[in-house]
């Protein structure tokens, strides 16, 4: 088995969005409801590791809370303070659908900071491999402000502060959430040493964000990547997205680092995407970029995780995702594994198979 570690914190937890069901608030003909971000879809991955012996498997990694100089690497001083204000009254929103109650800021920056400690654990040679299950998520938050139920910007944050203390370099961010991954996008817009790749719904959310002809600027150029895949892709087009884009593009880049932002919600049952995915694949996809870890990183992949929001299917993603980062013998099945498998259009289909024939070139860029 892998050494691999696990961050958690029962605070993350407690983290409160607020009664706006899958909007930002709720009000006029939108009736309260249980938000979409909430902490069951984690409590239950966290519960199922325990049940069935996973977690104690595991090298528990504790973080401390990211601290000003961490978030000012990525976020704006005035957004910081503005966030810390408003945090102070109890309830508001960070910007575009971020809502938040009690303590958001002081957990937000507990998540920022599981995420540096992940990071840097396996930077340090002290796990293999790590996972990192926290909340608020992260992957949408800009640097002036917070946006899609994200508040800081976890993954960002994490890499600055690995690259200030000089563990790591260069750097590939693989993003696998449904939704495009525009603040991870933002922070590494102009820079070489970051490779970020975007799998995602195409023109979900953000709207009219994470198309192919956002490449990077500057020194940066080519080295952002978004695959807008098409309302409905399943497992063969993400199969093929790996093998014909992904894994491509970090043999070209040889980083030193792989950080996933690990959503599930492309998942066949996630409520708020509209992919076929099933558990199993979610671990294919890991087995196959630890291949390149192993390749090129010696190994080390953080994984950090974003959204997903089946209480009842995330636990199962989640758990396969692990198996395959620690190499365990414990294996929970994928109780709809089979059924989702079977649906139709889960093989590659020709439209799709057309994107990325047209993204294959840009790899090209990649240095």
């Amino acid at each position: 088995m892998n050494k691999t570690g696990f961050a958690f914190h029962e605070q993350c937890m407690w983290h409160d969005t607020g009664p706006c069901s899958v909007f930002d608030a709720p009000g006029g003909f939108i009736q309260p409801g249980t938000a979409a971000e909430n902490p069951e879809t984690k409590r239950r991955f966290k519960n199922l590791l325990d049940v069935s012996g996973l977690y104690a498997t595991l090298i528990p990694i504790p973080g401390d809370l990211a601290t000003h100089e961490d978030l000012q690497r990525f976020h704006t001083h005035e957004y910081i303070q503005r966030l810390a204000m408003i945090s102070d009254k109890q309830f508001g929103d960070a910007g575009a659908c971020a809502p938040f109650r009690q303590d958001a800021f002081h957990i937000a920056k507990l998540s920022a900071g599981l995420a540096i400690a992940t990071v840097e654990s396996v930077l340090k040679g002290e796990v293999n491999n790590a996972y990192c299950l926290t909340r608020p998520p992260g992957h949408h938050a800009e640097s002036h402000q917070g946006n899609g139920f994200c508040l800081l910007g976890n993954i960002p944050i994490a890499i600055k502060a690995a690259q200030a203390k000089g563990l790591v370099k260069r750097v590939v961010v693989v993003d696998w959430d449904v939704h495009h991954g525009n603040g991870t996008q933002e922070a590494f817009y102009q820079d070489e040493d970051v490779l970020t790749i975007s799998i995602h719904h195409d023109n979900n959310y953000p709207i009219n964000s994470g198309s192919i002809h956002e490449r990077g600027e500057g020194r940066g150029f080519g080295y952002n990547l978004n695959v807008p895949l098409p309302a409905g892709s399943g497992i063969g087009a993400y199969q093929a997205t790996m093998m014909q884009i992904v894994e491509p593009a970090i043999d070209r880049f040889q980083p030193e680092l792989i950080v996933v932002a690990c959503g599930f919600d492309a998942s066949a049952m996630d409520p708020l995407g509209c992919m076929m995915l099933n558990a199993e694949t979610y671990g294919w996809m890991t087995k196959r970029l630890m291949v390149h870890a192993d390749k090129h990183c010696g190994g080390k992949m953080a994984m950090i995780h974003e959204g997903g929001y089946s209480e009842g299917y995330v636990p199962f993603c989640g758990h396969a995702v692990v198996e395959a980062l620690s190499n365990s013998p414990l294996h929970v099945p994928d109780p709809l594994g089979s059924d989702i498998a079977n649906w139709g259009q889960q093989s590659l289909q020709p439209h799709q198979q057309a994107l990325l024939s047209e993204i294959a070139p840009l790899l090209n860029a990649i240095r």
